[in-house]
């Protein structure tokens, strides 16, 4: 799994049938309660590392099942608690939204011959977000061996090998 992703995902057909499917991998993440926990909603499984083992940048496998005609198809996407995905997310939207404005207003002054310093207020949005972006990268080797759990996790429970793109 390269640091690149942001969030590895994985496709998945299992022959059999959804329900079954679901249940063997709930009972199987519930017989490790003492390294992971589960929420279940019916066609959804989040599979956490648990509470006591948890820090900021603890990943979580939301798993999604679809039924096909005799096969599953069953949808696996990795990524950080959403609280910590919406912090970055609304983080850079913010950067994103006062970079875009002050440079507005910075090129407006500009091109009427005023004062336009507030230009170097774009550098430093720029700063900020590869700030963001290293903070995140780290995060995400920080969580990395609890990712490679959780995989390993439902590789065992489903007994197949299952490549993460």
């Amino acid at each position: 799994m390269s640091s690149f992703k942001i969030r590895p995902r994985f496709r998945h057909v299992i022959v059999g049938k959804k329900e079954e499917i679901e249940n063997t991998l709930l009972i199987g993440v519930k017989a490790k309660t003492e390294t992971f926990i589960s929420n279940y909603l019916p066609g959804h499984l989040y599979i956490k590392i648990h509470p006591k083992e948890q820090h900021f940048w603890s990943p979580q496998l939301h798993l999604t099942f679809e039924q096909e005609e005799n096969h599953v198809i069953v949808r696996g996407l990795y990524g950080p608690n959403p609280t910590v995905w919406a912090i970055f997310f609304f983080s850079y939207v913010a950067i994103g939204l006062l970079s875009l404005f002050l440079g507005m207003w910075g090129l407006t002054r500009l091109s009427l011959d005023m004062d336009a310093s507030i230009l170097w207020a774009l550098p430093v949005f720029g700063i900020i977000a590869l700030i963001l972006y290293f903070s995140a990268q780290a995060g995400q080797k920080l969580g990395a061996q609890q990712l490679f759990d959780i995989h390993h996790l439902y590789e065992d429970l489903i007994g197949k090998h299952v490549k993460v793109e």
